[in-house]
């Protein structure tokens, strides 16, 4: 069957319709029949822009003279699609699917009529793929020109006959600028609707041995499978099959929904009784720090003999001593020497050793105020400790430029990764080859904030990521020692100006992940991103740098396809709601790296052995 044009009108008369088209179609609301795992992308507008109420107010205010009447049309929406044998030729049915390029084809013919019509009062067109069939929302500020006022009826006609007349056209001009496509306008003033389906159902669950028979009933010499291939052929069936293959697609995602709606239920449960259990785990642990905390000076000074001075608010006497005791440090003015801690204090007034002081402790306060004692002492070691041992620092692999070939190699060669991508990001010094023949990825610290960019300045290595790449079923990989996961990241750009803000983010859990996946972005796109984009190696939601992309509009979690990568990619986008998630077809990006490039392969030497089978 041939491909249809599809075109509707909406009106949207308040503000609360506006809103509430917008939660549906920017998917700011839960919609059942989606599909969660594929991205809807917006055509005129940007993702970072205010709400569509904010531009629909904006734009009225910024093109009409008088405020709108109380029964005017604020804004209109329309729905552009084509029938599903446009998107899939060779099989309708298959809901949810399509041909890429057929499905572009459609996408820039139908953005190209929304601006050559309607320019800037079209404020907003959102092109939906999650759904059976992929299909267009814009939004139309319906301003008269010559009048400065809202009036969907001017543009869209009213009701009746006028109505029926300018929506011909409408129909007529859009049908025109698919027609290169192969996409036609349906008939004429037809009366078909979607709801054929809803009958089809209605009769189904009636008579559904009487459907269709009296027309579709065997001919005289028909066989049956001439009546089969028939009963196939036949318009309405096909219609019929079609829009039922879509019903399928959308029972089998609210049965998804509704099984992941009874798992977060259950998940709430779970994580309520977790709270529960960690709030008793609190206190318990609130009261055995309680315990630790060190004995007060005074108590330890009194069972040391000593009192408290008349003159002097802190002071203790005895033993020939006077003693200023404040918080945790002591100070014996007799002797003009300080310290601090209950043990300290014990060496000092007993002249006992270590040992001694903890027994005598121990004599007179217990096990558990000897070990509150000691508390003060620990910190005290600890703090010495921090500032008289060297802090250990990340020292770079050492590089080995003859190992750099068998590196590169292994790179290119096994790992399918482009050569020019290799050599770049060797030049830069970002990666390179150790003595013992391991890929060393560097991991950079971010750029220099300036305002809300972060530049281009020089940056501190932070650490390294090693892949090994000697042997044949080498497998380690890691991180160089002392390197700082929170601190540093390996990653680069693509695509946009130099300099320029960073317009996108994807991640991916290693280096050579990353390195596939902009791969793969290359051999589908056929050119660079026009945005500026970056691509970061992060294997855990630990080491995001959260201030940095909390920054940036749009962040794509490129994982694995398994349960960890899933995990990975959910755990990001709770963090970053402006998170898209995306897996690979085959188990990891790299994997599925050389899947496409053995596929264009296989169609290159299909296409040569087709041209050699012409020249025969």
């Amino acid at each position: 069957m041939v491909g249809l044009a599809i075109m509707r009108v909406g009106k949207l008369k308040s503000f609360g319709n506006v809103g509430g088209s917008e939660k549906h179609t920017a998917r700011l609301q839960d919609t059942p029949n989606a599909d969660p795992y594929k991205e809807n992308i917006r055509l005129i507008g940007n993702n970072n822009d205010p709400s569509l109420e904010e531009i629909v107010k904006a734009t009225i205010a910024d093109n009409t003279k008088h405020k709108p009447r109380k029964d005017a049309v604020l804004c209109s929406e329309i729905f552009l699609s084509a029938s599903p044998e446009y998107f899939r030729p060779h099989d309708p049915s298959k809901a949810g699917e399509w041909d890429d390029k057929l499905m572009w084809n459609f996408t820039n013919a139908s953005t190209k009529w929304l601006q050559d019509n309607f320019g800037e009062k079209c404020v907003r067109a959102e092109l939906h793929l999650d759904e059976s069939t992929p299909h267009i929302h814009a939004y139309i500020v319906p301003v008269n020109d010559k009048t400065k006022q809202l009036s969907h009826k001017e543009m869209f006609g009213g009701d009746g006959r006028q109505a029926s007349i300018k929506m011909s056209k409408l129909q007529d001009s859009y049908a025109n600028s698919l027609a290169h496509l192969g996409i036609e306008r349906g008939v004429k003033g037809s009366k078909a609707t979607h709801t054929k389906v809803k009958e089809y159902y209605q009769a189904v669950n009636q008579e559904p041995l009487t459907l269709e028979l009296d027309r579709l009933a065997p001919k005289r010499g028909e066989t049956a499978q001439q009546l089969f291939e028939r009963i196939k052929a036949n318009p309405t069936i096909q219609s019929i099959n079609h829009q039922l293959a879509d019903h399928k697609r959308i029972v089998e995602l609210e049965k998804r929904a509704s099984q992941k709606a009874a798992a977060s239920e259950k998940l709430r449960q779970e994580l309520e009784k977790r709270v529960t259990e960690l709030e008793a785990e609190n206190f318990y642990w609130k009261q055995q720090a309680d315990k630790l905390r060190d004995l007060p000076l005074e108590e330890v000074a009194w069972n040391l003999g000593l009192d408290k001075a008349d003159i002097g608010e802190n002071r203790w006497k005895g033993l020939e001593r006077v003693i200023s005791i404040n918080d945790s440090k002591w100070y014996d003015f007799t002797e003009e020497k300080g310290g601090g801690g209950a043990i300290d204090l014990v060496m000092h007034v007993n002249n006992f050793n270590f040992r001694s002081s903890v027994a005598w402790l121990h004599d007179q306060f217990g096990e558990e105020g000897m070990l509150r004692a000691s508390k003060a002492l620990i910190e005290k070691q600890v703090t010495k400790i921090v500032l008289e041992v060297p802090v250990p620092t990340f020292k770079p692999p050492t590089p080995d430029e003859s190992k750099w070939l068998s590196v590169q190699d292994y790179l290119v060669q096994k790992r399918g990764l482009p050569e020019n991508f290799v050599i770049g990001l060797k030049q830069k010094a970002w990666l390179y080859a150790d003595d013992q023949q391991n890929a060393v990825f560097t991991m950079r610290e971010l750029t220099v904030k300036e305002g809300t960019q972060y530049t281009n300045a020089e940056t501190t290595l932070k650490g390294a990521f090693l892949r090994g790449t000697r042997g044949e079923n080498n497998s380690f990989m890691g991180y160089a020692l002392n390197s700082k996961r929170r601190e540093g990241w390996f990653y680069f750009h693509l695509g946009g100006k130099p300099g320029s803000e960073i317009q996108k983010v994807v991640l991916c859990k290693s280096p050579i992940e990353a390195l596939s996946c902009a791969s793969i972005g290359l051999m589908e796109r056929g050119s660079m991103p026009s945005e500026r984009t970056m691509y970061m190696a992060v294997d855990s939601p630990k080491s995001l740098p959260l201030e940095f992309l909390r920054e940036v509009r749009a962040i794509t979690a490129a994982y694995d396809n398994d349960s960890a990568g899933r995990s990975t990619a959910q755990a990001i986008k709770e963090l970053l709601p402006q998170t898209t998630i995306a897996h690979p077809k085959a188990e990891d990006w790299n994997a599925e790296l050389e899947r496409l490039q053995l596929q264009k392969v296989q169609q290159k030497e299909a296409s040569k052995k087709k041209n050699r089978g012409f020249e025969r």
